[in-house]
């Protein structure tokens, strides 16, 4: 179908989300069985076609110019031999995955004899919106139809040919699997208006996720007609308690800062309680100068660290996503925590202390999608969670908290058996 009017583009996406909702329906007559088939054989294929996937990536990489994209954004966007084999590992890994689909959650026998299960099913149609990561197209069309869903999937325009030939490649064992032809479909216009399009068709669409920068996340979230799993920023505390050792301190602080800095759940703010800044600060401070990250602290931090320069009261909001950290020095628990839940973006914070009634609280009293003890930030992670993949971190509420892997793309039903029962 030609994409290029306003006109032709609104009724594009609407067949599109028209087709997604009917194969939804029809994945309800999908086994277990034939879902882990359909991931074997997209993994066979797409190893197998892996010259083929190359040749698609090098057109997104010789457009890469005009797009104006970075060199850590071209790195995303390349398709390597070993990456291609990473995907294929990685479907391989969501077979190994337990079937969400029809697991009775609970189950009781009424007085009256009733018996009420509560029976886990699938979301339905997933709208998931992506950036220049060709292997997130597989990733998340792995996870959305283990979980029984449908999905429509809108790649990045940098990385249009990958995507498309990926997507083509899990149509296609779709197709020899039994599984509707339409359960995995990629928008296959650059035409940001699609987006628009196709967030305001709650009656076809379940959920949308949105991954990428914040602005796209924002953007989404203002449109959407559906509800939304994302999260804004990964605005990330690390909390030395004064009973903390000093050595674990250090280490868990580089690791959460250092291990890599430009992801949602590195750490981007220290508080250290006053009790041991004196001793503990100075030398976590020179590890972190040593790896090149600039400390922007309160008046104690720069009284204890000659390097820190001024913090801001943006500082403590911001998620740097690279070499620069804010860092505060708290009288207590209590005004760590509180600081905690005034700046931080509810995605991932940690504990560093030896005493566990400080940890029990600091973990009770914190509001955030993920709290870590005597841990780094950087587990707070689908895979390293043992969820074995994830689509995303979410830091709402509901209907999904933290790593989202299958079964945070279920819903449930309750299922009654009777045998005749009326009410009186």
């Amino acid at each position: 179908m030609a994409v290029g009017k306003i006109d032709d583009l609104r009724e594009y996406c609407l067949d599109v989300a028209r087709r997604a909702k009917l194969s939804a329906v029809e994945m309800g007559r999908v086994s277990g069985a034939q879902k882990n088939d359909w991931l074997r054989r997209s993994a066979r294929l797409l190893a197998d076609r892996s010259l083929a996937l190359g040749e698609a990536n090098r057109l997104d990489l010789a457009a890469a110019p005009s797009f104006g994209l970075s060199d850590a954004q071209v790195d995303r966007l390349r398709l390597t031999p070993a990456r291609i084999q990473a995907i294929v590992r990685g479907l391989e890994e969501v077979v190994a995955i337990p079937e969400p689909i029809g697991e009775i959650i609970s189950s009781s026998i009424r007085p009256n004899g009733l018996e009420v299960q509560k029976v886990r099913v699938p979301l339905g149609v997933i709208f998931f919106i992506y950036e220049s990561r060709p292997n997130v197209t597989a990733d998340a069309a792995a996870l959305c139809v283990k979980s029984g869903n449908a999905v429509i999937l809108r790649g990045g325009k940098e990385a249009a040919h990958s995507s498309e030939a990926i997507a083509q490649i899990l149509a296609e064992a779709a197709s020899e699997n039994g599984l509707p032809g339409d359960c995995v479909q990629l928008i296959e216009t650059p035409d940001r208006a699609a987006v628009s399009h196709l967030l305001a068709l709650p009656e076809y669409i379940d959920l949308v996720i949105p991954r990428g920068g914040e602005g796209l996340i924002r953007r989404v979230t203002e449109e959407a007609r559906m509800p939304v799993l994302k999260h804004f920023a990964g605005n990330c505390h690390v909390y030395v308690d004064r009973g903390a050792d000093a050595e674990l301190a250090r280490r868990l602080v580089i690791n959460s800062k250092c291990q890599r800095m430009g992801v949602c759940n590195a750490a981007e703010s220290l508080l250290v309680h006053a009790d041991v800044a004196g001793a503990l600060l100075p030398p976590i401070a020179a590890a972190l100068i040593e790896q090149g990250v600039e400390i922007r602290g309160d008046a104690r931090t720069q009284s204890l660290v000659k390097a820190a320069k001024p913090a801001s009261e943006e500082d403590y909001f911001t998620e740097y996503l690279g070499p620069c950290i804010s860092v505060k020095v708290v009288a207590s628990l209590d005004e760590a925590i509180d600081h905690i839940n005034h700046y931080s973006s509810h995605h991932t914070e940690a504990i560093v202390t030896g005493d566990l009634a400080a940890a029990r609280l600091f973990a009770a009293r914190v509001d955030s999608a993920a709290v870590m003890i005597n841990a780094s930030t950087r587990f707070n992670d689908g895979f390293e969670f043992g969820l074995g993949a994830e689509i995303g971190i979410s830091t709402d509420k509901y209907h999904a908290r933290g790593p989202c892997g299958v079964q945070e793309l279920t819903s449930y039903k309750y299922i009654v058996y009777g045998d005749g029962q009326i009410r009186q």
